[in-house]
Order: structure tokens, then C-alpha cells, then sequence
């Protein structure tokens, strides 16, 4: 068991054994939650119990065989909270709008941009609270908003130049979550290209005018500030190292989206005579606090940069499915060096147990192999990887010290029934949904309860709400 600068106490024994509790120097346990299984990042442990202080896991008990007095009671599989590492929450308003007819990346994004041209920030708000309400009953505690939506229509700032950014970090306090807000410098269409009308919303000119209205924004409790480089045809060259310094100053996580398309690479290419992984390496964006995003279309040379640099790959299957940008080279990736974490990004669909199978059986397509991650890789993405991807490498674990973020998955549904309980990661991984968290805790704080959210009466009224004001 692992100590994270805690203090160690012995417990006596137990009618079921001897148990350990580490606790962590703070306040006194103000929450007890009882698993009658729980996932400890190598297997699959019955009876544990986890009792919390000041929002951290203080003690994990093992061979609990019963439920101690005044302790929630947790049945099923308990996972460390999952991790959205990639998110654009005003795409939740294009779900099964953008499926109808054929098309490419570049025809789906204009159908975006009329969704992005009708937000403002109350209507923005709105949206995105009941996306992460939606995320919330899906097991995920903590998102990474990539936040690009800074402007009122024609680029105009509102009186409040983080107005858009502040709805949605007050949308993820009202939702329960933790966000870390990854606001984005997007300046340009395309290299040597000026923002079209739509873009306009996302420019801030230049990226010192980029920092200094990032700058205003502020974390708390549940809020992590980042920055991203929306991409290299987004952000000029000569200008993408002040983004990296911003985030340098902070210690704050660094984002990007690189090699989607292979239209960007050879944009890049014919501008720079390089692709946009060499690009972002000579001009300082690469490193163990940059997470590039797809990372789909890459060379050799370039996995060979992301990898021995450690910058991190983000993998947001259903998305890259959804639009057909291609099945990227996690294994080689991660072989390199590259730790992987997942996103739902524009929310086809929110559920990480999906984006977790679906990395590794894009894999089994493409190869012909089968097992390419265990289960506990695959949770570990979705999980301790994405929360360090997203500033929080203390999360994603039950352990003492960390963040007291759970999620349980129900093993007695029609699609988790029958496997042995020692199978349980197994069956969350490769069987289950969404539709089976049935608890989901955030620093202590029961945020789902038995399916349902204990803050948003009503989630699905909400999202309908929401996307029907967009639309209209």
C-alpha cells in the first residue's frame, strides 16, 4: 500500500484478518464507504473499505466483511474516479444531428461551427452542466475542457473576458465534477490564413492578448487552469512557444490537437517542411506536461519525439471512429514513451468503458491480434493517466493521500451478470457501459447515488432543454 506523505497507523485485527490503514495528516473521517469489491490497480479486492477526510482518501481497510456502523454501502465493482481527459462540452449539442448523410472531418466541423455561432454564456452554461451531469452518471470525475469559445459572435470580448470560460467551471461545480480548464489559443484558420467569421469567436489576435486574458482566470477547489494550442494551422509558428511558456510558469498542463487529419500534416508540411510533431518539438511544446490529442497520422520520427520526450497521447475512440479520422498508433506510442489517456471528446457518446475497449479492439482490427492492454492498462488510461494528463497525477487511485474520487460499476446487470467476481475489471472493461455506474463520488461527496444524480433532478430533461435552445 502506498504512503503519499501520510502518517501510518496500525489497526487491531479484525473479525475477518488484519487490516492496514494509512491515514493522511488532516481532519478527522467525515465519510466511510464500504466496497464489497474494489479495484486496488492489480486486482480485484472483496470487502475494503475507504474512509475519507478533508475530500482525501485517509485509511483503505481490507477483509472488512461487513459494513461498519454509519458506512455507505457501495455493491459492485468501485474503480478510482474516471478520467474525460478531452472534452468539447458544446459538441454534445450535435449528437445524432451530425449522423445524418456522409461527409468528412471538414463537413462535420461546419455543422459545428452554426452550433458554436448560437452559445452565449448563459445558454453555454446550460449546456454544459447537464453534459457533465451526463459525464457524472457515467463514472467521470474529472474533465478536461478544451475551451476555445472565448468571444461574443463577430470576436467582440464581453464585458467579462473570461465570461464563457467561468460558466464552465460554475457548470462543473453544479454537475459535481472537477474540470480542468484547458483554455485554448486558436488564432488562425489555417497557416498564413486570418480566423474565418466563425473563428472570429475563438481569437484573441495574438497569443500574448491569448495569455494575458488566461491569465485573469482563476482555480479552486474542484478547478485546475491549463492551456492548449488548438493546433499548429491554429496558432503560428513563431508564436506557439509563448504558449508553452505560459504553461511553463504555472506547472500547468499543456494540450494540443496534433495529426488528426492528414490534411493538416500536409498543410504543415508544404508551410514548414516538417510535420507538426517536429514543428511543435523545435519550438519548445513537448514535454511530460503536454498531452497531444489524436496523435492519429504520425510518422516514425514523430512517435519517436513524443515518446522520448514523454508527452502524453490522449485517444478519443468514438469520436475518431465517428469521424472517420483514422485508428492511431497507441501501442507504438506508448512502447515510445508516450503515457495514454482517453477523452469522449465531441461526445458521440459519454462513456470511458466504450473509449477503453474500443483502443484495443481499434487494435485487434487493424492487427489481427488480440490483447494488446489488460484491463488494468486500459484503467489506467481511463483513470490514473488521465487525471496526471490533466494535473492531477495524485488521482486515479485508491490510496491514501489521493483525491477520494470513486466510481462503481453494477455486476449485476444484464450486461455484467455471470462472470466471477475476480473478473470484474475484465467485465467493466470489455461488457459494461455507462448505463451500469451506479454510484459515483467526488472528494468524499456522493454526487450519484443508485443511478441517479443527487444534485440534477432530472439530467436527460436538462440536456433536451439545452440542445433544444441551440437549435431553435
Amino acid at each position: 500500500m502506498t504512503n503519499r506523505g501520510a502518517e501510518t497507523a496500525r489497526t487491531a485485527e479484525t473479525a475477518a484478518g488484519t487490516a492496514l490503514t494509512t491515514r493522511t495528516a488532516g481532519g478527522p473521517v467525515t465519510a466511510t464507504y464500504w466496497m464489497d469489491h474494489a479495484w486496488l490497480g492489480t486486482h480485484v479486492e472483496p470487502d475494503v473499505t475507504v474512509e475519507v477526510a478533508d475530500g482525501r482518501i485517509a485509511g483503505v481497510r481490507t477483509g472488512v466483511e461487513t459494513p461498519p456502523p454509519g458506512a455507505t454501502v457501495l455493491r459492485g465493482l468501485t474503480l478510482p474516479g474516471l478520467a474525460n481527459a478531452h472534452s468539447h462540452a458544446f459538441h454534445r449539442a450535435l449528437r445524432a444531428t451530425v449522423q445524418v448523410g456522409s461527409g468528412t472531418f471538414w463537413t462535420w466541423r461546419e455543422l459545428m461551427y452554426q452550433v458554436a455561432s448560437r452559445l452565449t454564456p448563459d445558454t453555454y452554461f446550460d449546456l454544459a452542466r447537464a453534459t457533465y451531469a451526463e459525464m457524472a452518471l457515467a463514472g467521470i470525475t474529472s474533465v478536461g475542457e478544451f475551451h476555445y469559445l472565448h468571444h461574443a459572435p463577430g470576436g467582440t470580448p464581453y464585458a467579462n473576458p473570461n465570461a464563457m470560460g467561468e460558466a464552465l467551471i460554475a457548470a462543473a461545480a453544479e454537475a459535481g465534477i472537477r474540470i480542468t480548464l484547458l483554455d485554448t489559443a486558436y488564432l488562425a484558420a489555417g497557416f498564413g490564413e486570418q480566423p474565418n467569421r466563425h473563428q472570429l469567436r475563438f481569437s484573441d489576435t495574438t497569443a500574448d492578448a491569448w495569455a494575458e486574458r488566461a491569465s485573469l482566470l482563476k482555480g479552486d477547489d474542484h478547478t485546475l487552469i491549463g492551456a492548449a494550442i488548438h493546433s499548429v494551422r491554429a496558432v503560428p509558428a513563431g508564436q506557439l512557444a509563448t504558449v508553452a511558456q505560459w504553461a511553463e510558469e504555472r506547472n500547468a498542463p499543456l494540450h494540443v490537437h496534433l495529426s488528426e487529419q492528414t490534411a493538416e500534416n500536409d498543410a504543415c508540411l508544404a508551410a514548414h517542411g516538417r510535420t507538426p510533431t517536429r514543428l511543435l518539438a523545435d519550438h519548445g511544446v513537448l514535454g511530460p506536461r503536454t498531452t497531444g490529442i489524436h496523435n492519429t497520422h504520425l510518422t516514425e520520427e514523430d512517435i519517436a519525439l513524443l515518446g522520448s520526450s514523454t508527452t502524453g497521447t490522449c485517444m478519443c475512440p468514438t469520436t475518431e471512429r465517428d469521424l472517420a479520422d483514422g485508428i492511431g498508433p497507441a501501442v507504438a506510442l506508448q512502447k515510445a514513451g508516450s503515457p495514454l489517456s482517453l477523452g469522449s471528446d465531441s461526445h458521440a457518446v459519454i462513456d470511458l468503458f466504450e473509449e477503453a475497449r474500443a483502443m484495443e479492439l481499434n487494435e485487434r482490427l487493424r492487427t489481427h491480434i488480440r490483447g494488446h492492454w489488460t484491463a488494468a492498462a486500459l484503467l489506467r488510461a481511463a483513470s490514473a493517466d488521465g487525471h496526471a494528463a490533466l494535473g492531477r497525477p495524485d488521482a486515479g487511485v485508491l490510496e491514501p493521500g489521493a483525491p477520494a474520487d470513486l466510481t462503481t460499476v453494477a455486476l449485476d446487470s444484464v450486461r455484467t451478470a455471470g462472470p466471477v467476481p475476480r473478473l470484474a475489471a475484465e467485465t467493466a472493461v470489455f461488457a459494461a457501459s455507462a448505463a451500469d455506474v451506479r454510484h459515483t463520488v467526488v472528494a468524499g461527496r456522493h454526487i450519484v447515488r443508485d443511478g441517479r444524480h443527487a444534485l440534477i433532478e432530472d439530467v436527460p430533461g436538462a440536456l433536451a432543454a439545452a440542445v433544444a435552445a441551440l437549435h431553435h
